[in-house]
């Protein structure tokens, strides 16, 4: 059976009762692949490229996967963190640097990377119009990574900027962990939570990574349920 080891951050990882209804694009992504690839999902709320490898959660990754497996390489969010040492890299040298370390434990056990850019945040200005967010840079540095290693790039940042647009600022509450002041399931002060993804938000997210990998063919639309109809 192949696997699909994801590394990544909050916005993939798998959540549990205690952070319900909180959802992450990896913990959902089985509903659209063949029974016989399964997800190990090591994505972990708050890391970053840097943090990841510090905490030894790419060596865990790297002690199981084999040939013909694939990693998802999923970070920007908490890489732009500059008022966090432990977490944050610069665009352009360090972010970089890190994604190729990433790469290399793919290649080095026959086993195929995947990068793809960061999901953008509900950054709205107003109603109708989305902000330029904060992942710009940390987008460009990883398509370059891409370009340089010879590597296939899912582009979720682009294709969820389209979706939010789409659909504008209220609508798109649906998809966050956004929630009115009072409501039961808010269990922190703040309520307009627009980085982390309830179960819609999830799926919807992930259907993107899905279309992604169908346009990149080969072994990466392979894994794919048949039938499923992209937009």
């Amino acid at each position: 059976m192949n696997k699909i080891f994801w590394a990544a951050d909050s916005t993939v990882q798998t959540n549990d009762y205690t952070t319900y209804p909180q959802t992450g694009i990896g913990q959902v992504f089985p509903l659209f692949i063949k029974k016989e690839y399964c997800v190990e999902n090591h994505a972990k709320n708050g890391r970053s490229t840097k943090s990841f490898i510090d905490e030894g959660r790419l060596q865990a990754i790297e002690e199981k996967i084999g040939a013909g497996d694939f990693l998802f390489i999923q970070f920007g969010h908490n890489d732009e963190k500059k008022e966090d040492p432990t977490r944050y890299t610069e665009p352009f040298s360090s972010y970089m640097d890190n994604l190729e370390t990433f790469i290399k434990v793919a290649r080095d056990h026959s086993a195929y990377p995947v990068l793809i850019t960061p999901l953008e945040r509900r950054c709205f200005r107003d109603d109708k119009h989305l902000g330029l967010g904060a992942h710009s840079d940390y987008v460009a540095a990883m398509k370059q990574t891409a370009e340089k290693n010879n590597v296939p790039l899912v582009d979720l940042y682009s294709m969820s900027r389209m979706e939010l647009k789409k659909a504008g600022e209220e609508a798109s509450r649906n998809w966050y962990m956004y929630f009115p002041k009072g409501a039961y399931w808010n269990r922190q002060e703040k309520s307009e939570d627009n980085t982390h993804l309830r179960h819609e938000g999830a799926v919807r997210f992930a259907s993107l990574i899905a279309k992604g990998l169908h346009e990149l063919g080969g072994i990466y639309g392979k894994m794919l349920l048949d039938g499923i109809e992209f937009e």
